[in-house]
């Protein structure tokens, strides 16, 4: 079994539309959607929820009124200003759980214990079947923390699901940039697919993913999306990419079957006689022979 997680250093670049190709082409493969901030791969795998259950990352506080003595020293050791006072109210303080840190601070030194502190749900995770296999995905709530906690138990439940089924593949449709998303879709995996764009800030953004790939010392494989609307950029990032000992296994054109199959909810590769369908086949064939030589 192997897990293949498809990034990028900056959002736009077309690493969803990549990742759902290869979730088809892949076959014998478990998706997982790691992107839970703006999750959006179930818009062309069309999942039909089979399970869903809560996601508790973290804590947060709330004030008991009829424990609250209006002392007001909440207010005074909050360093987050969610501590709000509103003196026409009984009691005057209350927690703003929009600016709460979950910190645990004010319930600790409540001298009359009417703080609680408890376990919150911030947002909620699925199990999934699509057309290509089962999907295990994820919805953090508004203004909700600890996404990194969830990616973590998305890719979890993936790799169970892959044992249990014996497949061969988990596709991973990875978060933009190098946060703590990323960090927790990456470590352990098999392969880092980066997605780029010819773009100065396509160029700069490979670089820190490409950097933080290597510092995991997981291998890492470059295509280069769109890469004939500034065929020059796209030839000295792929240089940049294989003297920092990235392999370059693909390049994918510009073109409108991609838009015309987001409209209609559909991988690229389902219209398999256009040419970027082809580009997708063969980053998939390129990264496949790649993944059973390091196997070997």
């Amino acid at each position: 079994m192997k897990e293949i997680v498809v990034v990028s250093g900056k959002g736009g670049t077309g690493k969803t539309s990549v990742a759902a190709s290869l979730v088809v082409l892949a076959k014998r493969s478990v998706v997982a959607d790691c992107d839970v901030d703006a999750a959006d791969l179930h818009l062309v795998l069309e999942p039909r929820i089979k399970k869903t259950e809560d996601f508790t990352g973290g804590k947060s506080a709330s004030i008991v009124p009829g424990r609250c003595s209006n002392c007001g020293k909440c207010y005074e050791i909050c360093r987050f200003n969610a501590v709000i006072k509103d003196e026409s109210k009984q009691p005057a303080y209350f927690i703003d759980h929009i600016a709460c840190e979950g910190c645990g601070v004010c319930s600790c030194f409540c001298p009359e214990k009417a703080i609680d502190f408890k376990p919150s749900v911030n947002g909620r995770w699925f199990i999934s079947d699509t057309r290509y296999g089962p999907m295990v995905h994820a919805r953090l709530g508004i203004a909700q923390e600890n996404s990194g906690k969830l990616v973590s138990l998305v890719r979890n439940q993936a790799r169970m699901l892959a044992e249990k089924d014996n497949l061969s593949y988990i596709i991973v449709d990875g978060p933009p940039g190098i946060g703590c998303p990323v960090i927790s879709s990456i470590t352990g995996a098999d392969a880092v697919l980066i997605v780029a764009e010819p773009t100065v800030s396509g160029a700069h953004d490979l670089e820190r993913v490409a950097e933080l790939a290597g510092h995991f010392k997981i291998p890492a494989f470059l295509c280069v999306n769109k890469y004939d609307l500034n065929p020059e950029v796209a030839e000295n990032i792929e240089e940049k990419a294989r003297a920092g000992g990235i392999a370059v296994i693909g390049r994918i054109r510009y073109d409108r079957t991609v838009t015309e199959a987001q409209i209609k909810g559909l991988p690229v590769v389902a219209f398999p006689d256009t040419a970027v369908a082809e580009d997708m086949r063969t980053v998939w064939e390129n990264l496949e022979k790649k993944l059973n030589l390091n196997k070997q």
